[in-house]
């Protein structure tokens, strides 16, 4: 048990505890006695301030002790600790939990756990084999599948077709099953699918400033990709090079300004055609006659003269 009051000789050793601080601590770093305190029947730690930048609040601790019925006080430990207004570091978070969308560069690797709630196993079993035998990568299979895929895997055999065997089993599930995504070792949970589809509705959904000021929605517009599985209700992929989604994952209920039916170009307008107004007739020049008058140049069948 602790004793409250410090003993007297460890708590008039203060000489002896800055000493020890300044032999661990940088040069002119060790300030001001801050405290003594008693740890235990003649065991006293001494608190200096750190006057080291970057360790706003931080303490040199020095615990010094003595003997039972000895006059002679030794020294313990040196050590930097906190104080109560000390500058701390955040609390340590593991890499999996500090990782953001983004930070993956060129050549990172992104272990998946083997109970990550995203992700369930496929058809033919999880990765340990516990639901079948082990397949030729290591990843269980189905009771029975293994010796079909040895069957599927077998040399032609020369011949005429008739001769030929007959196609596996294991060939046409694991075509089927290739074919709809199922043939991995794990694939979406359900939960997987609804975290995807929440950052994608946050992303591009109807509530997003884009949506709420568009023509239209993605439903209705020739650029959208639809996606495939259950999925396909409610997203698509925006294949409009000029639209601020493109190449993403939309919601059906997105919009934007590049909606493929919201403005069609108008066709470039003809110009009018000529108009000939046949119905003037240009005066004509007068000639002179040969009476010393003028006469006017008429038309065909019509001559005016003038005196």
């Amino acid at each position: 048990m602790r004793s409250r009051t410090p003993d007297r000789l460890c708590a008039e050793a203060v000489d002896l505890a800055r000493t020890a601080a300044e032999e661990a601590a940088a040069p002119g770093t060790v300030g001001e006695h801050v405290d003594a305190v008693a740890d235990g029947d003649r065991v006293v730690t001494h608190l200096f301030e750190c006057k080291e930048p970057g360790y706003r609040g931080w303490r040199w601790a020095v615990t010094v002790a003595r003997a039972s019925r000895a006059k002679h006080v030794t020294l313990d430990e040196s050590v930097l600790l906190p104080g109560p207004d000390a500058l701390l570091a955040p609390e340590w978070v593991p890499w999996s939990e500090r990782l953001r969308p983004g930070d993956m560069g060129p050549g990172d690797l992104l272990p998946t756990e083997a109970e990550d709630l995203r992700l369930e196993p496929g058809i033919f079993g999880g990765a340990d084999g516990a639901d079948g035998a082990g397949g030729a990568d290591g990843v269980g299979v189905a009771p029975g599948v293994a010796e079909l895929a040895d069957a599927e895997d077998a040399d032609v055999e020369p011949g005429s077709p008739a001769v030929q065997p007959d196609t596996t089993a294991r060939g046409s599930i694991a075509a089927v099953a290739d074919e709809l995504g199922l043939g991995r070792p794990r694939v979406l949970s359900r939960y997987g699918l609804h975290a995807a589809a929440d950052r994608w509705e946050e992303a591009y959904g109807p509530k997003t400033a884009m949506a709420q000021a568009a023509p239209a929605n993605c439903v209705s517009c020739g650029f959208l990709v639809p996606l495939a599985g259950s999925l396909r209700q409610a997203f698509g992929i925006c294949a409009n090079e000029f639209g601020p989604a493109d190449g993403h994952v939309v919601s059906l209920g997105y919009g934007c300004g590049g909606h493929s039916e919201a403005a069609i170009m108008p066709r470039p307008p003809r110009p009018a055609p000529p108009v000939i107004d046949e119905t003037v007739v240009d005066p004509l020049p007068l000639r002179p006659d040969r009476a010393g008058g003028s006469v006017e140049e008429s038309g065909p069948g019509e001559e005016f003269g003038h005196s």
